[in-house]
């Protein structure tokens, strides 16, 4: 039956209302062009800390962001309550684009790759000469990550007082890797003077192996303390006391320290191993005449004539290939 006759007005019809009483979703997303910038200071089971100008603030991703991540060194976009007064939250609806990213896997089989700090300028490698041993093949996978990262590698060897370094710094030389060496854990004046000169004016993430002295290192250069721990005298091992990464200003405020957990694996299944050559800019003119997909460790790799032929040190070849096998190599070797 028809209800209404054939001139009918919007008068005339009865609209259902909204059973839900809400909007239709609109794809129009606010531009929140009045967010403040933040810097990411650490993340802690969804509670984000950031400093916005001088105060630091607690906040959590804003819904829009969806599964994108945000982590330490990260710069923000932060609308709501920024005035750092005790329990208020406000909400990061904005994460910059990176100029650097640290990423790791578990290990080299793992296909989920974990983005460890964003915008570093520099990755220093903390590593004991003794108590826990060296392992060489872990710096080597932190230099592969670093480069690959785009980061500046910095070598920081603790203990040379229990073993002495010169056959690790000789291993190393050929990559022309700025380092520093330390005579004991607990880090006096002229240790920390040292290392800063390196860490002025830069983002510094700090990786190593537990024990090492990372975060009695990171204590000596910042202002806020964090707790540390020992090494196990039966396993060799150190414990981890740092469970989080955490960004803090270097005294003075002239940079800052990125600390991260130890570690025991730093897994490279995310690394392109054709980017890895891009450290060696020595060697990058004579991949020219390499073929297609070469890994520059097989028989007609044309490295070995032109390195052969006199433009770059053998040493520096040996060293591009050892790293480039870090992949297949198991950590501990």
């Amino acid at each position: 039956m028809r209800r209404y006759g054939k001139h009918t007005d919007e008068d005339d019809v009865r609209s259902r209302p909204n059973p839900k009483g809400n909007r239709p979703r609109s794809t129009i997303r606010p531009k929140h062009e009045d967010a403040q910038e933040g810097f990411v200071l650490t993340v802690d089971r969804g509670r984000i800390t950031c400093l916005v100008d001088d105060r630091t603030i607690t906040a959590m991703k804003a819904r829009e962001l969806g599964r994108k991540g945000i982590v330490v060194g990260d710069r923000v976009g932060i609308v709501g309550d920024v005035s750092g007064d005790k329990d208020t939250l406000a909400r990061i609806v904005r994460v910059e684009e990176r100029s650097s990213v640290l990423r790791r896997t578990a290990d080299d089989t793992d296909p989920f790759e974990r983005v460890v700090v964003a915008n570093a300028d520099r990755l220093a490698i903390v590593t004991a000469l003794a108590d826990p041993e060296p392992r060489p093949r872990l710096i080597d996978r932190c230099l592969v990550a670093a480069y690959d990262a785009g980061l500046e590698p910095l070598l920081v060897l603790t203990k040379s007082d229990l073993a002495p370094a010169e056959t690790l710094l000789e291993t190393y030389a050929p990559l022309g890797v700025p380092y520093v060496v330390t005579s004991h854990e607990h880090f006096d004046e002229a240790a920390t003077a040292a290392v800063r000169e390196h860490l002025e004016g830069r983002v510094t993430a700090f990786v190593g192996h537990s024990g090492v002295g990372k975060t009695t290192l990171v204590n000596a250069l910042v202002e806020r303390q964090r707790a540390t721990g020992h090494v196990n005298a039966v396993t060799g091992r150190g414990r981890h006391t740092t469970t989080s990464a955490l960004a803090l200003p270097l005294k003075g405020e002239q940079g800052w320290v990125i600390d991260t957990p130890g570690v025991r694996s730093f897994g490279l299944a995310h690394i392109d191993p054709s980017r890895v050559i891009n450290a060696f800019p020595d060697l990058v003119p004579g991949t020219e005449g390499c073929p297609r997909a070469c890994s520059h460790d097989e028989p007609d790799c044309a490295l070995d004539a032109w390195v052969a032929d006199g433009h770059a040190e053998p040493a520096r070849l040996f060293s591009l290939r050892r790293l480039l096998a870090t992949r297949e190599a198991k950590e501990g070797d």
